[in-house]
């Protein structure tokens, strides 16, 4: 059985630093048969429409921001797991190419601005995955731009999504975290389709522009364990410390000391 694991909405710099480092360290003792970055996986807030016509809009912060990308995410995963990794296009990643597109369209085919070129993708031996990418038997997996539509109950955005496609479907966008099925057939023959919307590893008190930050966003990362034939999800909660458990185990869980307060150091520990 293969076992794939899922990020996404890691919206760089904006990142849950803990959480970040935890996946990270997972990855590194999990040593999966893949891992997917399902696209956001950098913010690249200037330049967009959020700052148009402010001093941010000229400055050099999509080479900053992709450096950093570089530097946090696909460089410390590297050091602890060489297996496949893929990477989607999410709509905040497309955003230096649609700022040119919309002001700049004599520069909006410059392959310098494309994503992998930005994060040096060759170099890393990352590879850009299509949107409708057969990721698992029977699954395909999107960022959740693509089509219009979003639900506030977590699940239904992505399981919209895969009736549509006929097949399940795995996504990120939404900042959700849940698996929502669907059965079809009659007669005891049944057809499951499963919504798979993976969470978000985003720290939204460092983004400005969200004002306050999200009502009903959930932290957290996704498994899908594949078969021969079908797939099973598998939504992994992070918590507010940027621990979370796999398998019994508890990565990343911090160390409290006697009066129960957090300290500095983290550690690896069994579940309770």
């Amino acid at each position: 059985m293969r076992r794939i694991v899922i990020i996404s909405d890691t919206q760089m710099p904006y990142e849950d630093n803990r959480a970040m480092r935890n996946v990270i360290n997972f990855i590194g003792d999990y040593q999966p048969d893949a891992v997917v970055q399902i696209g956001d996986l950098v913010d690249y807030p200037e330049p967009s429409r959020w700052n148009a016509g402010t001093k941010s809009e000229f400055q050099t912060n999509v080479l900053r921001d992709s450096d950093y990308a570089k530097r946090k995410f696909l460089a410390p995963i590297r050091e602890v797991y060489d297996g496949p990794v893929g990477v989607l296009e999410g709509n905040h990643d497309l955003r230096p190419r649609t700022y040119l597109a919309k002001n700049a369209p004599a520069l909006a085919d410059a392959k310098f601005f494309n994503l992998d070129q930005l994060l040096d993708f060759d170099g890393f031996g990352v590879e850009l995955l299509p949107a409708y990418y057969d990721i698992a038997p029977g699954w395909v997996a999107v960022h959740g731009h693509e089509t219009k539509g979003m639900s506030q109950i977590p699940g239904r955005t992505a399981l919209s999504k895969a009736l549509k496609a006929g097949k399940s479907l795995v996504m990120g966008h939404t900042h959700k975290l849940a698996v929502c099925p669907h059965s079809t057939g009659y007669d005891g023959r049944f057809k499951v389709t499963y919504g798979f919307e993976v969470g978000h590893l985003m720290d939204a008190r460092k983004a400005s522009y969200l004002k306050g930050g999200p009502a009903n966003w959930q932290r957290g990362f996704g498994l899908l364990l594949a078969g021969r034939f079908d797939a099973t999800p598998v939504p992994v909660p992070v918590d507010a410390d940027g621990s979370f458990v796999v398998d019994g185990t508890r990565y990343g869980a911090l160390v409290r000391s006697k009066t129960g307060r957090f300290t500095s150091k983290s550690a690896t520990c069994k579940a309770a």
